[in-house]
């Protein structure tokens, strides 16, 4: 029976005596997407955190693949290697063009040769509309470039789960739509993704499966029609209530 690519089994983080990870359980199948929603200090961005191995967790364990990446010994760039991960901050280098951003990790960690490296970050930069940024800076992008630039600098080297963290927080409206579409086709090509996001719209369109964190628990989850349109807890309720109150829902 193949792997799932990702499961996370009692998964627990404390910072001092704030427990952020309470016993958290999920498990991500190949091509899957599920979206985590939640109040921020709910926890999401910890758990993406953790399963890249950027924080450190007090119980649990989280397999990729199969294999236990928080097992003792385990190199945890290896690990990242195979995990594509973008946060709300583009972390582009300034220093470097978009085709040397991209074609980095593939050249410097995976060992591709630069022609080849080149030839496939061209490659995917034509198919989503960038091709004419090559060899422009990241301080001559808009917001929104520049976090399409960083999503394909993640996916280049077919990572097995890709990690998105509030990817659009920093984006204005318009800026949004276009990092949303991007990621819209990933999915369609198959790329498995864990998603935190308070765009509720984009939830229902891209997740198999929504997951809503509360105090580092998660309280429900289910299809997005369940969650975001079905809830059962009052802490959901009142979490959708007040995205409905500020517009975002």
């Amino acid at each position: 029976m193949k792997n799932n690519a990702l499961d996370v089994i009692n998964l627990r983080k404390s910072y001092g005596e704030d427990l952020v990870l309470q016993d958290i359980s999920v498990t991500l199948a190949q091509h899957e997407v599920k979206v985590l929603v939640g109040a921020s200090g709910s926890g999401k961005s910890t758990l993406l955190r953790a399963i890249n191995l950027l924080e450190g967790i007090d119980d649990g364990q989280i397999l990729l693949d199969g294999q236990d990446i928080t097992a003792v010994g385990v190199d945890a760039d290896k690990v990242r290697s195979q995990i594509g991960s973008v946060f709300q901050s583009f972390n582009l280098f300034p220093h470097l063009n978009v085709l040397q951003n991209i074609t980095l990790a593939p050249r410097k960690v995976h060992g591709t040769s630069r022609s080849d490296a080149e030839a496939n970050a061209i490659q995917l930069l034509e198919r989503f509309g960038l091709a004419d940024k090559a060899k422009q800076y990241p301080d001559l992008l808009s917001g929104g470039q520049q976090q399409r630039v960083a999503i394909l600098r993640a996916v280049i080297t077919k990572p097995k789960v890709l990690l998105l963290d509030e990817v659009t927080s920093a984006l204005d409206p318009i800026l949004i739509a276009e990092v949303l579409s991007l990621i819209s086709e990933l999915k369609s090509e198959g790329m498995t993704m864990m998603i935190a996001t308070h765009e509720m719209g984009f939830a229902k369109r891209v997740a198999d499966q929504v997951l809503f964190l509360h105090h580092g628990q998660i309280l429900e989850s289910g299809s997005p029609a369940d969650i975001l349109e079905n809830p059962r807890s009052a802490e959901l309720k009142g979490f959708l209530g007040a995205l409905r109150e500020a517009g975002r829902l």
